[in-house]
């Protein structure tokens, strides 16, 4: 993930939430099927969470499984103080771990039985580079241990992909300058790539073979275990 990337989510953190609110839909469904995913972890489980950000899926999984406890990490600060607030908030604070940084500078600890990549390794834009990410990831789990990833994905130089990003962007209620912005580094900042390259690179990174759980416009969601 470039710096300039890490200084964008520092500067927009407090308003974060805010800005993607119409997104709210998507990402309880998704958080819905993930903790269906998740059934076989034990009650007792401890889960890695990379790119936590404000920390939906945590705050999500904590409600509905009060033996779980989380490892957030997260290189943006101000990300991650918003997200210790909503944790102190809801009262999971102690079943927490809030991690500045980056998951190579994570203290090594016991495996974690389940981990969760939310719209991140998309940041991870050379494809060695994010097959590492998810095999830093791998490396971490228990044997077997699942990860649950999503990230935006599509074909973007097919017909049908044009199309698919024509209808996504028209759902992003946000200013029009922010929706060029984000057309401007789909491809480049933001490594948007066909679904079917998304199933090898996570495969390559450590994992049996990803199966699909989830879709809504571009947001594609993948669910495998550890193969190392």
């Amino acid at each position: 993930m470039h710096q300039d990337t890490i200084a964008m989510f520092d500067q927009h953190a407090a308003t974060y939430d805010q800005t993607w609110s119409a997104m709210t839909p998507l990402r309880d469904a998704l958080q819905l099927v993930l903790d269906n995913v998740f059934a076989p972890v034990p009650p007792e489980a401890n889960v890695l969470c990379v790119g936590a950000g404000t920390g939906a899926e945590i705050l999500y999984l904590a409600e509905r499984h009060p033996g779980w406890r989380f490892t957030a990490v997260e290189p943006s600060g101000p990300m991650l103080d918003v997200f210790r607030g909503k944790a102190d908030a809801q009262g999971i604070a102690s079943r927490c771990v809030f991690h500045q940084g980056f998951l190579d500078a994570l203290p090594e600890r016991e495996p974690f039985d389940a981990a969760t990549s939310i719209l991140v390794s998309q940041f991870v834009t050379d494809p060695a580079e994010r097959r590492a990410f998810f095999r830093g990831i791998a490396d971490r789990l228990k044997p077997g241990g699942y990860l649950a990833s999503a990230d935006l994905a599509c074909d973007m130089t097919s017909e049908a992909g044009r199309r698919l990003l024509d209808v996504w962007f028209g759902m992003m209620s946000v200013s029009p300058e922010a929706r060029e912005r984000a057309k401007a580094i789909y491809g480049t900042q933001v490594a948007v790539v066909p679904p079917e390259a998304m199933d090898d690179i996570i495969w390559e990174g450590g994992f049996d073979e990803p199966v699909r759980f989830f879709q809504s416009g571009l947001i594609h969601a993948w669910f495998a275990r550890q193969a190392l």
